[in-house]
């Protein structure tokens, strides 16, 4: 029997990266998955100004002393951004030029990418536990390589790896998305890039899809629509599909035993799309709630169990 803790689209929250590594103990996992969007969005600049720093967090701007600098970077942190102190001449020049400031988010980016990596192997050293990651399309491409040198953490995009007999593909790609990320395919290149690993599982009755983008029409793709500014239509309540027919499609043509999605967050669920269970535990991580599913494997039956979990 092997367990498997999947959950996705952590968006740079610190509290539930940790408690991603935690539900390997908590939850007797024997595997953890992490499926796309790992990384933040934004860096929040603590200020330094004749000795007091300013933060604005929430659109609130406060004054903090140097003994609260810790606590603020933290509370930033579980909020799945990245705090930096600065000068304000440095705020200014930051301000004043895209392409430092592009820089320097990438920077303290990847230093928190590396941070997770360095948590992943103090918490895991010594275990029989596998951890994967697999960037989304919110993830830059130079997180690859920093999962790549990482002790513990196995890295999934583009691979076909085994786990207990059986075989996993996983890619976070995803079809076209209004605020054009870093990692978007057409439909026929999307389908391309999931041929190239799926094509290689000699038994799809034993596979399980890692697909960052859900299947299209699949209940597990439902977002809220929005007009051509990327304002919300009818205060969010419209809802639409948004997922991916070349994720479907595969799904359909190959027929794993599991498929694992994410990337749109309201949409928890779990579907039969013909033999195949897919899910989406969603996500909640601005809350610093971790969404996940835990499934069971079973060498002879496939999926014995399967439950959406969060906390």
């Amino acid at each position: 029997m092997t367990k498997i803790f999947f959950a996705t689209d952590l968006h740079g929250s610190e509290v539930c990266w940790k408690k991603f590594l935690n539900a390997a103990k908590f939850y007797d996992a024997d595997v953890l998955i992490c499926g796309g969007d790992m990384t933040g969005k934004a860096i929040v600049p603590i200020v330094s100004e004749n000795g007091h720093y300013t933060v604005a967090l929430g659109g609130e701007r406060e004054a903090v002393t140097a003994d609260q600098v810790g606590d603020v970077e933290a509370n930033i942190r579980r909020k799945g951004y990245y705090p930096l102190r600065m000068s304000v001449e440095r705020l200014h020049e930051l301000d004043q030029d895209p392409a430092k400031r592009a820089e320097c988010f990438q920077e303290v980016m990847l230093e928190g990418v590396d941070r997770w990596m360095k948590m992943a192997a103090e918490k895991l050293r010594g275990s029989s536990i596998r951890c994967f990651v697999c960037p989304g399309n919110d993830d830059e491409m130079e997180v690859d390589e920093v999962v790549r040198r990482s002790e513990m953490v196995e890295l999934g995009e583009g691979r076909i790896v085994d786990i207990d007999g059986f075989s996993m593909i996983s890619t976070g790609w995803s079809n076209p998305t209004p605020w054009k990320t870093h990692r978007e395919d057409s439909e026929e290149q999307l389908a391309e890039r999931i041929e190239s690993m799926a094509s290689h599982v000699s038994d799809p009755s034993r596979a399980i899809f890692n697909l960052h983008c859900p299947p299209y029409r699949s209940g597990l793709d439902e977002a809220p629509a929005i007009d051509a500014d990327l304002k919300l239509l009818h205060g969010g309540r419209a809802l639409r599909p948004v997922g991916s027919t070349a994720v479907r499609e595969a799904i359909e043509r190959h027929q794993p035993l599991l498929s694992l999605h994410g990337h749109i967050h309201e949409s928890k669920g779990a579907v039969k799309i013909g033999k195949t269970l897919s899910i989406n535990p969603g996500s909640a991580y601005e809350e610093g709630m971790l969404m996940g599913a835990i499934i069971q494997l079973d060498a002879k039956k496939g999926v014995k169990s399967y439950q959406l979990v969060n906390g």
